[in-house]
């Protein structure tokens, strides 16, 4: 029987719907095989969910030696590197830690499998669409690679510590636009307003959200439809490839906030924060889902509305 299935970050938000998806899918491929699927989560952090045949363990990727020792026990024969810090607005604040883990933790993860001998291992690293230069069309694969932010460099720096190493497994990367859905932080824009409007709900808030820029334009995309993408860029990829994980479609911040407001059960009101502002915030941003369409037959499935009703209904139900 082949090796496990190792995911990165499990206990994370696009790390849980992936789990979710290979464990209980049957159409996946771990399902199929039957594989044992490992799920790593981070020391101290928060206490991951009962998964019926999940395994949990705790693993540092900054700790090198006990990267190594798990790979070499438990050969996995897919790896999906989910883990990492993930939000652009705080790694101002937070360089170093940002840096840290994407770059250095990423590199222990690759090196280790390298030093387990396993080369057959298809591995998928999460990268972001952030690292793209500001463009006002869609991007696509080959479009300039010039990072804004410092999470969005040490984005790039992951992709480059995946794709150049000739000695260790063959990497494939997925460069995600931005996805929502239930479990998503609330420091995320669309995750944050909708907690806000259950806490209004719930009378536990003045019926008021403060906002920042809502004229941005983001391709969003359902994070359900996002981990599928991921699942396909593994099974079906072509080792080494880059494939945008996106809809094609921007949808305004301010159109996405009047379709919760719509939602709410009592009247909200908007006011505007300058300080919620984040510097050097693209206008738009939007990607080309042509090579992931057409290589391996990905598209989006789940419409907005749908992700934006299990959103609140997410956050009442906490």
């Amino acid at each position: 029987m082949a090796g496990p299935v190792l995911i990165t970050g499990a206990a994370g938000f696009a790390g849980s719907h992936l789990l979710d998806l290979l464990s209980n899918e049957p159409g996946s491929d771990a399902a199929l095989s039957g594989r044992e699927l490992i799920a790593w989560h981070r020391p101290g952090g928060a206490a991951p969910r009962e998964v019926p045949g999940v395994s949990w363990e705790p693993m540092d990727l900054l700790d090198r030696q006990s990267v190594d020792t798990a790979l070499a026990r438990l050969q996995p024969s897919q790896v999906y590197h989910c883990a990492g810090a993930a939000h652009v607005g705080r790694s101002w604040q937070t360089t170093d830690a940002t840096l840290a883990v994407n770059v250095r933790g990423t590199h222990h993860l690759l090196d280790g499998l390298r030093r387990s001998g396993n080369a057959t291992t298809r591995v998928l690293v999460v990268s972001s669409a952030m690292v793209y230069a500001s463009a006002s069309r869609p991007l696509t694969e080959d479009d300039p690679l010039i990072p804004a932010s410092p999470y969005a460099l040490s984005k790039l720096a992951q992709e480059m510590v995946s794709t150049t190493d000739s000695e260790g497994p063959p990497a494939s990367v997925a460069r995600a636009f931005n996805h929502f859905g239930p479990r998503q932080d609330p420091f995320f824009v669309a995750s944050g307003f909708a907690r806000r409007i259950a806490d209004i709900e719930a009378g536990r808030w003045e019926p008021e959200i403060a906002v920042g820029n809502l004229d941005a334009c983001r391709d969003l995309t359902d994070v359900r439809d996002t981990v599928r993408a991921y699942r396909a860029i593994v099974e079906r990829g072509r080792p080494g490839r880059v494939y945008n994980v996106c809809s094609g479609q921007a949808i305004v911040i301010r159109d996405l906030l009047d379709m919760l407001i719509a939602r709410a059960h009592v009247p909200v009101r908007v006011t505007v924060d300058p300080a919620r502002y984040r510097p050097h915030d693209s206008p738009i941003v939007v990607g080309d889902p042509s090579r992931i369409r057409d290589e391996l037959g990905w598209a989006p499935q789940i419409p907005t509305e749908q992700t934006v009703d299990d959103l609140l209904q997410y956050w009442r139900q906490r």
